[in-house]
């Protein structure tokens, strides 16, 4: 990092001597080009100066102490896996990577609690609790590789938000680093807590711009014994929304419950040698858990089938492939110029409304349409496409994308249902939120991070 003349790195160099070995700093090519963004759209991209991997929560708190010194921006990140670019490098940022800081501390049967740092694996800790007949519940669909940090700066959700919530709704406890190095922990141990403002509900979905977050005491919950999943196929996309409503009037709680249309179960079948548009125009998967999983499985079916669908009950085996399938078909590719993933949700009641007028901004827009969602929250996950980079196409592309947000947040909806804002969706906030909302907000951010270092130019707009 010296070569480049720059006194400010230096001096940030030379205070982590004491503190970090060689290998946790790099200015390396290769580091920099790595680790210069996640998989979001990037709309402003740098290369970071220096990757730097912290293994403590001291180091961590080193590192940030001189950064603060040298007034040096930090983008801390997990394994790289968001899609809203709120791991981008900015301009001057160094990388704080926590993927080492990947150690279970705790994981306790009796209480139904893990203490974890942020570089765990999702994937790793309910591997752990299954050993204990327990599970973290969130399960975004990255949950393979994805950090338990990463989780917490994005408030992830995954597919059994219907049943259980996202990640806020699991954390319990927050040990953060703050922007002057400084080490707080929020929270409580105990399911229930309202002493003080909930500075732990605050730190989740900040995506990093408040204060680092070096460990986590999470909720766990039952590992089910009884599972139970149907495949119904519809006719159209609406049918299969319209489903929704009608499990919710049955009065059951589908543990998952997941809305395919036509193009995607096209393009699942095209990627992994399926045969799931054969059975049918859209697909709802539903899962049931718990004892009554069985009971609520014949209900839904009962309901479905008026509806038009075509039940098939399926066997365990099958059943884990066709979740995992859906689990895999967000986050096929990262996004670029040419496609975007969106992320917003809309009130249920509105699911068959909007999802009518995506495939009607789709044909006049002229761009490629594919829908999944969350359907059991309303969380939806349309991608549009355009073939071609030539610039009519490109235009049209972003038009749709601009109109499908305009016409969400008019049904009731929000911008961003589990990605966050990141770097992507900030052109959308305003849209959401009135500008004395983001006031606070902003002053907020001051309040945590008064020089402006913890991931700059994320997850909210600055003054005009």
């Amino acid at each position: 990092m010296a070569s480049d003349g720059n006194g400010m790195e230096e001096a940030f160099v030379a205070a982590l001597r004491d503190v970090l070995r060689a290998d946790q700093v790099s200015t390396s090519a290769k580091d920099k080009s790595s680790h210069a963004r996640d998989q979001g759209p990037v709309t402003d991209y740098h290369e970071p100066v220096a990757v730097v991997w912290a293994e403590s929560v001291d180091q961590v708190r080193a590192v940030v102490r001189a950064a603060a010194a040298q007034g040096i921006p930090l983008v801390a990140r997990g394994a790289g896996t968001g899609v809203s670019g709120g791991a981008h490098a900015t301009a001057g940022s160094v990388i704080l990577d926590l993927t080492r800081m990947n150690q279970i501390l705790e994981i306790n049967p009796a209480d139904e609690v893990a203490r974890v740092e942020p570089g765990v694996i999702n994937g790793d800790l309910n591997a752990a609790a299954a050993a204990h007949g327990l599970m973290f519940a969130p399960d975004p669909a990255s949950y393979k590789i994805s950090t338990i940090g990463g989780n917490i700066a994005t408030n992830a959700g995954g597919l059994r938000c219907a049943k259980y919530g996202v990640t806020r709704d699991a954390v319990l406890a927050l040990d953060v680093v703050l922007a002057d190095g400084s080490l707080i922990h929020t929270g409580h141990r105990t399911f229930k807590g309202v002493a003080g403002y909930d500075l732990t509900s605050l730190f989740v979905g900040s995506e990093g711009t408040l204060g680092i977050v070096v460990g986590a005491t999470v909720r766990l919950k039952y590992l089910p014994e009884t599972v139970r999943t149907i495949a119904v196929f519809f006719p159209d996309v609406q049918s299969a929304a319209a489903g929704v409503l009608a499990l919710g009037a049955a009065r059951v709680q589908p543990c998952i419950l997941e809305l395919l249309d036509g193009p995607s179960l096209r393009e699942l079948d095209a990627r992994n040698g399926s045969a799931l548009s054969t059975r049918g125009t859209a697909l709802l998967l539903v899962q049931f858990d718990g004892v009554a999983a069985e009971q609520e499985e014949a209900l839904a079916a009962a309901a479905l089938e008026k509806l038009g669908g075509s039940v098939n009950r399926e066997d365990p085996a099958q059943a884990q492939r066709l979740v995992e399938l859906r689990r895999n078909n967000r986050g096929l590719d990262v996004d670029a110029e040419n496609r975007v993933g969106e992320d917003v949700a809309v009130p249920r009641s509105q699911l068959v409304h909007y999802i009518t007028m995506l495939e009607e901004m789709a044909r006049r827009h002229r761009v490629d349409l594919t829908v999944v969602a969350h359907a059991g929250d309303g969380n939806l996950h349309p991608t549009f496409s355009v073939p071609t980079f030539a610039p009519d196409r490109i235009k049209a592309l972003n038009d749709a994308l601009d109109e499908s947000i305009v016409k969400a947040l008019e049904l009731g909806g929000t911008i961003t249902g589990e990605h966050g804002i990141g770097q992507y969706k900030l052109r959308w906030l305003a849209l959401e939120q009135a500008e004395e909302v983001l006031e606070i907000q902003r002053r907020i951010k001051e309040l945590f991070d008064p020089q402006g270092i913890l991931n700059p130019g994320k997850a909210l707009t600055p003054r005009a």
